[in-house]
């Protein structure tokens, strides 16, 4: 009995792991973040982590009850999430979540400059687009309903709980570490990643959409 919970756990943690993907939000979060104080930072990835970790697991008790009562599929989630995804990484790809940072900033400045409240203007990202769909995406939401679906007793819904909590964790920990060592590569590299990584996200968006148009018309 034990070693079946072991490789229940195991196989569990691996699948929200994969699908959930820390390595790959850790360096867009830093993108996200790169020119905002460390303990901004800090809020965020935890905000994040919490806003991401609450959808799922509000999806793994009710999901599948929730989506029935409104007449929602997860292919709908896919197409929804892809489309968000997609704005996000145009702005990455053309900088101008950075223009709007800094006319935002301007604005602030040019009301008060004198104001002791004003500060810097830092964005929200932890509910969009880290929370959802970065960490709770279509892909995730799907997973861990599908993991909770195969759990017949208690012990193996607790398991496979316990096992999102895991990969939530080691999620957290990726965001904490990804901005420091960003910013030891450099802004000229920090752009090129920044780049890149919306080019990437771009097709993954795309491919969100293109899944969900699939399964919806087959």
């Amino acid at each position: 009995m034990a070693a079946h919970y072991t490789e229940l756990f195991l196989s569990a943690f691996v699948t929200l792991f994969v699908v959930i993907d820390p390595a790959g939000c850790a360096p867009i979060f830093a993108s996200l973040t790169g020119d905002t104080p460390a303990a901004h930072r800090r809020a965020m990835a935890i905000r994040s982590v919490m806003v991401g970790g609450g959808i799922l697991l509000v999806f793994a008790l009710f999901g599948e009850v929730l989506l029935g009562t409104l007449g929602i599929s997860l292919d709908a989630f896919r197409v929804a999430g892809g489309i968000m995804l997609f704005l996000i990484a145009l702005e990455m790809v053309f900088e101008q979540r950075t223009r709007r940072r800094e006319q935002r900033a301007d604005e602030i400045s040019q009301r008060g400059r004198g104001n002791a409240g004003d500060g810097p203007v830092l964005e929200d990202i932890s509910v969009f687009p880290i929370g959802i769909p970065m960490i709770a995406g279509p892909g995730a939401i799907a997973t861990v309903m599908l993991l909770m679906a195969r759990s017949r007793t208690g012990a193996e819904t607790g398991i496979v709980l316990a096992a999102l909590a895991g990969a939530l964790l080691l999620t957290l920990l990726a965001l904490l570490a990804a901005a420091p060592l960003m910013r030891l590569a450099g802004r000229r590299i920090e752009a090129m990643v920044t780049r890149v990584l919306g080019v990437i996200l771009a097709a993954l968006a795309a491919q969100f959409v293109i899944d969900g148009l699939k399964a919806g018309f087959s």
